[in-house]
């Protein structure tokens, strides 16, 4: 089973800055991409940011030259870098991992199973004007 702990949420003034971090942990082979989400009250959860494990990313046009996603491939861990932070960022940020190959040992073989997609439990942000 695969684990995605966030970290790094909490409040800040408009203008300011924060660090979002989200580990995963498990039997993990490789994750193909990783990434950030976020579900503001009343509305549908979005894209922020997805980064790839080559280093490809891709992001919201809301949040381009304010936010910067990146990933430490060796400890399964993504980042988001939060600037210029405005009140309608505030919102649940998700992690988000795609396409996560798992091992597993059976009949005295490691065993690379078929990938699957994980979840974080979210971490708020909230941004006062």
């Amino acid at each position: 089973q695969v684990q995605l702990v966030e970290s790094g949420g909490g409040l800040v003034q408009a203008g300011g800055s924060l660090r979002l971090s989200c580990a995963a942990s498990g039997s993990i082979f490789s994750i193909n991409a990783m990434g950030w989400y976020r579900q503001a009250p009343g509305k549908q959860r979005e894209l922020v940011a997805t980064i790839t494990s080559g280093g490809s990313t891709n992001s919201a046009d809301s949040v381009k030259g304010r936010f910067t996603i990146s990933r430490d491939n060796a400890k399964n861990t993504v980042y988001l870098q939060m600037n210029s932070l405005k009140p309608e960022d505030t919102a649940v940020y998700y992690c988000n991992a795609q396409g996560v190959f798992t091992t597993a040992l059976a009949m005295g073989m490691l065993t690379v199973l078929p990938p699957l997609d994980y979840w974080g439990q979210g971490t708020q942000v909230t941004v006062s004007s």
